[in-house]
């Protein structure tokens, strides 16, 4: 019952913030020529998501200021903590499209035919039109996040980090697919990939809207440390609901990671343990595989104490993303963004 209060508290926070940074993104991001190139960069913005990470920066904004989001709340005109204005709807929006951005290339890395339950963008347009899309939402985010009206030192850092996120992105993308040809990753490898990968960018949500306000070193690192701690153990429990989640909520086949032969921190457990993963189930692709053959493969991983590794892995680490919000002052902001935290590892499941 608490998790589904938890839940119902951040889907209406985010509901609420998701109305301004979709408004946000028609403005900022309007259509121009050429017309199919600036189709394909709305399209995967207008493709669904929650916008998770543009609420955290939101929710950052607000704590630190110490308003209550409402009707009134102006996000195009915010307070920094000197008492001057930016805006903080501008960074949010920042982040969500370099957000869109790794999900493009994502998918034409990963071949993936279906973002969100539609086609992907590279399968809508072509190829060569999704890298292009790709591309200008990165070179777009950089010249929202330069054009806040913030104290122009605070900007500086601020691009920097959004930058140092997206540089880290890739490396993380680069020792995904390093993995796919090696059988010797470790944990601790893996648990890297998924900080550089996933987390890195929830860190730059929580800690840019702290910069461009001003906040001091400690609250800033407080928070980067809050969004990659809530990032990683986003990434762990996502390995857990695939295996633990019947497929009709999970919106795709339950286990599908394992038959696809993907390394996920349970699996990589797993093999310490001297358990062959290899040989869990001999389907070949996620929609051959029988809900029986992943119940004896859950079974196995349990009997290893593979999951409950992961899962207590990654309640840790939101218990440790929660202590980091100690910096903010007392107040409902600061609440959700423990609840947000909280949410990460458990969608509502």
């Amino acid at each position: 019952m608490a998790q589904d209060a938890t839940a119902e508290r951040v889907l209406a926070a985010v509901e609420q913030r998701r109305e301004h940074v979709n408004a946000a993104i028609d403005e900022d991001l309007p259509m121009a020529e050429p017309e199919r190139l600036y189709e394909a960069t709305r399209y995967i913005l207008e493709a669904g998501g929650k916008r998770l990470r543009p609420t955290a920066a939101l929710l950052v904004g607000e704590a630190l200021a110490e308003v209550d989001a409402d009707d009134a709340t102006d996000y195009r005109s915010f307070p920094a903590l000197d008492g001057d204005e930016f805006d903080l709807m501008r960074a949010a929006v920042s982040v969500e499209v370099i957000q869109s951005f790794t999900l493009i290339h994502d998918d034409i890395m990963d071949e993936d035919d279906l973002r969100r339950g539609e086609p992907a963008v590279h399968r809508a347009y072509d190829t060569e039109t999704a890298i292009l899309a790709g591309d200008t939402l990165y070179a777009k985010a950089f010249e929202l996040l330069s054009d806040t009206g913030a104290d122009p030192a605070n900007t500086v850092d601020a691009v920097n980090r959004l930058a140092s996120a997206c540089t880290r992105i890739c490396e993380g993308q680069s020792l995904d697919v390093d993995f796919e040809s090696r059988d010797d990753v470790t944990p601790e490898e893996y648990l890297e990939m998924v900080e550089l990968k996933t987390a890195v960018l929830y860190g730059a949500s929580a800690a840019i809207p702290a910069v461009l306000m001003g906040a001091d070193d400690e609250t800033v690192e407080a928070l980067y440390q809050y969004g990659v701690d809530s990032g990683r153990a986003f990434q762990i429990q996502d390995d857990v609901l695939d295996l633990t989640v019947p497929s009709e909520k999970l919106g795709k086949q339950r286990g599908s990671d394992l038959v696809e032969e993907k390394e996920t921190l349970i699996t990589l457990h797993a093999r310490q343990q001297g358990v062959d993963v290899d040989s869990l189930v001999s389907a070949e692709t996620p929609a051959e595989v029988s809900e029986a053959e992943v119940d004896d493969a859950v079974a196995v991983l349990e009997d290893a104490g593979s999951i409950a590794y992961a899962r207590e892995m990654a309640e840790d680490l939101t218990e440790r993303s929660k202590e980091r919000l100690d910096v903010l002052p007392e107040g409902p902001a600061r609440d959700l963004l423990a609840d947000l935290a909280d949410y990460l590892i458990s969608r509502g499941y």
